[in-house]
Parts: C-alpha cells; structure tokens; sequence
C-alpha cells in the first residue's frame, strides 16, 4: 500500500511539475549543437579581439606592473 501511494504521489508531482516533459526533450539536436559552437567560437573571437587591441593590452600590462611593484 505505501509503494502505490508512493507512486499516486510522485505521478501527480512529475504531472504538476512538468518533470516528464523536461525528460523527452532534456537534450540538444544536433544542429542545436552545431548552433552553439558557432556561438562560443564567434564569442572566442570576439574576446580574443578585444584581449589583443592595442588599448586593452596597455592596460592589462599596467596593472601587472602596478600589482608587481606594490609588494616592494
């Protein structure tokens, strides 16, 4: 008896909560994937762009050298 109001309970849960739902389609196809690497790899470009510029590099060099001369 407890395992079948066990069971009553946690269908009625999953149906409230969309839980088997979520489960069908938990995945990505694959041209979601193919999607998401374009993505990542156009956002990793972009970073690297911006990383690399002539400013950016100037200031991240400047806080090295000011994070290294403060110990002395």
């Amino acid at each position: 008896m407890y395992q079948a109001g066990w069971a009553r309970l946690c269908a009625l849960v999953c149906a409230v909560c969309g839980v088997r739902a979520a489960r069908r389609d938990a995945g990505m196809v694959t041209s979601e994937y193919a999607m998401g690497i374009v993505a990542a790899v156009a956002f990793a470009v972009v970073l690297y762009k911006v990383v690399t510029s002539g400013q950016v590099s100037a200031e991240l060099q400047g806080i090295v050298k000011r994070a290294l001369d403060a110990g002395v």
